[in-house]
């Protein structure tokens, strides 16, 4: 395998640590000998397994074009696909936030630790590797996308050395000169393997099951001496991974589970989303096809990479397939190509062998029940959609069908959202608050004249109508006090508020987690869109006297106010200069690509040559 990008020499690093490596001389390659950061643990760990079992993964070195690929997005070089590491070597991905080590823990020693392979020249790539901030868009010997370890010549010539010509080193023999190949690790073993597509089942086989057994062995190994949320929803989900494929299907299950249960708590949303995936192909592979659909649709996100969005409809249109669902399954793999522009060989592949399949089973049986719409994916139920009657000049409330479920009856609708919606009658000049059968959750002579929808169980209201915005409930209890100016519907756990003229934001409880200091606060994406307020990764576009900048969740400063333009992208943020020429930066405002390209589709093509590699393992 050779990476998309050819970079110098990288310096030997520790596995964790948010400290790049100083300059200097290089020194030897030494056993690997990292310690982890502390473990930010918001949910109690499991009890261990007395399994101890090395993390050997394989018996075998892998070289140079056969270095094995790392199941990157959840290894400790994820800094810039999670945006959440702060260092070039973090070691699993801890963000800004994570607690200054007090006791210092065994790491796990994933892909990302390149210091530990020791083939000669071996670079490995995480498998939703980051693309690698650098000084120019071509290097990549910074961590965090595709770092690589490249060992002295004299080494590369020691190793190559026949047992003879070892012996006759002064003072040594053949056996003293030999030193045994460091393990694989296993999650670097597990996306190395060359999986097998059933071309009637569309489940993947493993070409050697005794060597499946032993990468499984290998991460419980891990699984062992790990206590941090964000490594154990990876190695669990991968653990059940390796499970599925062996046909350990109740083992795979509950891991995966387990699994989505650590990402949640770590509140990243890549990573839960990839665990949400693990688990929706356990529940497939169980026929358990609800659950697994609803937790496909849950996990594909537009804020999500391309290529793992591409990955999440190829195995959302086998599950499909599986159900006899065989329009809605074309349907899921046309996504797929189209989100990769064709220009993914290993998807077209597939897809080309899971489309030869539904069309064996089409000719035999039929294309099925028609596509279902998201909401019956989701298992949510469709609410009422506003109507107007012209005779009437009124608004009303019909059901998927069209049958009138609320009569025509209001000056003003707004539409249903979390189950209720805010309707005025043309008699007042307050707003009232229903749920989908009609019946009154809060009366208009509460006083309400101006109001937002329902989100994440608040809404905010205005009394006067102009500002003074307060956030209730669906009780009518006030859980933020007035006293903004204006403020935007929650996201994430946020909301955009305006106060004394500057914009910032609240948390859910009403504490101000963004300091109202910024001109503007809304997020345009990638893809054209733009949030009114924060991404799921808990991202926010600020400007500040007409530069542009990025804050977090907790208020932290990504980028300053620099720029005139910034736009947030799955894996990186895209930069424009005062000239219009665009490059962009890393999850940690690090320079990733020079601002020299006339236009943001050069530089979105340029990140994902830099990814051109990574893939990570569902």
């Amino acid at each position: 395998m050779h990476a998309p990008i050819t970079p110098p020499p990288a310096e030997p690093t520790t596995a964790d640590t948010s400290v790049p490596v100083p300059d200097g001389p290089r020194a030897e390659p030494e056993p690997h000998g990292a310690m982890a950061a502390a473990p930010e643990r918001l949910s109690p760990a499991p009890e261990r397994t007395p399994n101890d079992v090395a993390a050997s993964g394989t018996t075998e070195t892998r070289q140079d074009d056969a270095a094995p690929k790392s199941t990157a997005e959840e290894t400790t070089r994820e800094t810039i696909a999670d945006g959440t590491a702060q260092g070039p070597a973090a070691a699993d991905g801890t963000g800004h936030s994570a607690p200054a080590p007090s006791t210092p823990e065994p790491v796990d020693t994933a892909a990302d630790t390149d210091a530990t392979v020791a083939a000669p020249a071996q670079q490995t790539q995480a498998d939703d590797a980051e693309p690698t901030p650098t000084s120019t868009e071509h290097d990549a010997d910074h961590a965090g996308g595709a770092e690589h370890t490249e060992h002295a010549d004299a080494d590369d010539a020691q190793d190559r050395r026949t047992p003879e010509e070892a012996g006759t080193d002064d003072g040594a023999g053949p056996a003293a000169d030999a030193e045994p190949p460091p393990p694989v690790d296993p999650e670097q073993a597990l996306a190395a393997v060359g999986w097998e597509l059933d071309p009637r089942t569309l489940r993947e086989q493993a070409p050697d099951p005794a060597q499946l057994r032993v990468i499984r062995d290998g991460l419980t190994g891990k699984l062992d001496t790990t206590l941090d949320n964000r490594s154990r929803a990876r190695l669990l989900s991968l653990r059940a991974v390796a499970s599925r494929v062996l046909g350990d299907l109740d083992d795979a299950l509950g891991d995966a589970r387990l699994a989505v249960t650590y990402a949640e708590a770590t509140g990243e949303f890549r990573r839960t989303a990839l665990a949400r995936a693990r688990l929706a192909e356990a529940l497939r592979w169980r026929g358990e096809h609800a659950e697994a659909d609803r937790l496909f649709a849950e996990a594909n996100s537009p804020e999500l990479p391309d290529r793992l969005r591409a990955l999440l409809h190829e195995h959302a249109g086998r599950c499909c397939y599986d159900q006899g669902r065989l329009t809605e399954a074309c349907l899921h793999f046309e996504r797929a190509l189209d989100l990769r522009h064709g220009e993914d060989a290993q998807l077209n592949a597939r897809v080309e062998v899971a489309l030869d399949a539904v069309a064996e089973r089409a000719a035999a049986d039929g294309f099925g029940p028609a596509p279902r719409r998201p909401e019956e994916v989701l298992g949510t139920p469709r609410p009422p959609m506003p109507t107007f009657d012209e005779e009437q000049e009124l608004w009303g409330y019909a059901d998927a069908d069209g049958e009138m479920v609320i009569a025509h009856r209001y000056a003003e609708a707004q539409p249903f959202h979390e189950g209720m919606a805010w309707v005025r009658r043309p008699e007042a000049s307050r707003w009232a608050l229903i749920d989908t059968s009609g019946a009154a959750l809060i009366e208009a002579n509460n006083g309400y004249r101006a109001v937002v929808p329902f989100s994440e169980g608040l809404s905010w209201v205005s009394m006067d109508g102009k500002g003074r915005w307060m956030a209730v409930d669906r009780m009518n209890i006030v859980k933020i006090p007035p006293g903004y100016e204006e403020a935007r519907p929650f996201r994430s756990g946020l909301a955009a508020v305006r106060q004394n003229g500057g914009w910032g934001a609240v948390d859910l409880t009403g504490e101000v987690v963004v300091p109202t200091r910024y001109h503007r606060l809304g997020t345009p994406l990638a893809d054209g869109r733009e949030v009114d307020g924060f991404t799921a990764d808990g991202l926010a576009v600020v400007e500040l006297a007409g530069r542009r900048g990025v804050v977090d969740r907790a208020g932290r400063v990504v980028v300053p106010p620099a720029y005139p333009t910034v736009v947030v992208h799955p894996v990186a943020f895209l930069v424009a200069t005062e000239s219009g020429r665009w490059g962009a930066l890393d999850r940690r405002g690090e320079p990733l690509i020079d601002p020299v390209h006339p236009g943001r589709a050069a530089v979105v093509a340029e990140i994902d040559r830099l990814l051109a590699d990574a893939s990570p393992v569902l």
